[in-house]
């Protein structure tokens, strides 16, 4: 529909009532892209959100991802790593700093890869649910 068409309140609600996939849009926001269209880019930096997608024009500024992503982020790195800690220190028993050493350049490794795609996944899902201001109306 081209922008100089007027849209009757019977064709926004329509549009405001059709579903938006979930997962698509998920998963489009853990790679980074517009959960929308899918081809525009969704973050530029390490976490910050582009204003607004540069090929279908989503707004982003609106989204309201604040400490989801570093909870999500905390849980998925303590319960993958965890029990690889206490299955290593049991079975091989190395050295404290060794361990140490192991597990925290782990951690920290899959922190920093985790954070930027679940804040991607977090607005992929505000969306697709039409959350915090993504629904078209406020």
């Amino acid at each position: 529909m081209s922008q100089t068409q007027q849209l009757s309140p019977d064709t926004v609600e329509a549009q405001d009532s059709e579903e938006r996939p979930r997962l698509p849009a998920m998963l489009r926001g853990w790679r980074g892209k517009c959960p929308s269209c899918g081809g525009g880019q969704l973050l530029h930096g390490y976490l910050k959100v582009n204003d607004d997608c540069a090929v279908c024009r989503q707004e982003f500024h609106h989204h309201r991802a604040d400490d989801g992503p570093a909870y999500l982020t905390i849980l998925l790195v303590g319960h993958l790593l965890a029990p690889g800690l206490h299955i290593a220190f049991v079975v091989w028993r190395p050295e404290p700093l060794t361990l140490f050493t192991i597990f925290a350049v782990g951690c920290t490794a899959l922190s920093l890869y985790l954070l930027p795609r679940l804040k991607g996944a977090m607005i992929g899902f505000q969306w697709a649910k039409r959350m915090g201001g993504f629904g078209g109306t406020t």
